[in-house]
């Protein structure tokens, strides 16, 4: 068993409040759910209406699919919505 995980630090360009950070993430997190088959949350940082943590877990017998998995999804979010910039990405296969 192969379990992939991945961390996104991401900055709010738009946010003004906590209400729109809900809103922006309800929908990229929606949507990676939609489109892949990968557990995800906001793991952190949920009182800064700026800075956004989200955290993502896959798990697969084949490390090549997990690795796979994972690219697609870090190219996802990034292009998901002008709102939102990347500044850090932590991944780990395991």
């Amino acid at each position: 068993m192969v379990v992939g995980t991945c961390t996104f630090e991401m900055h709010l360009n738009t946010s003004q409040s906590l209400k729109d950070k809900r809103r922006v993430l309800k929908s990229v997190i929606e949507r990676v759910k939609n489109k892949f088959n990968v557990s995800i949350a906001e793991v952190d940082r949920q009182d800064n209406w700026q800075i956004a943590v989200i955290g993502i877990a896959v798990v697969s017998n084949n490390s090549v699919h997990v690795n796979q998995v994972l690219n697609n999804v870090a190219h996802f979010i990034e292009d998901a919505s002008d709102e939102i910039e990347v500044i850090h990405v932590l991944m780990e296969i395991i």
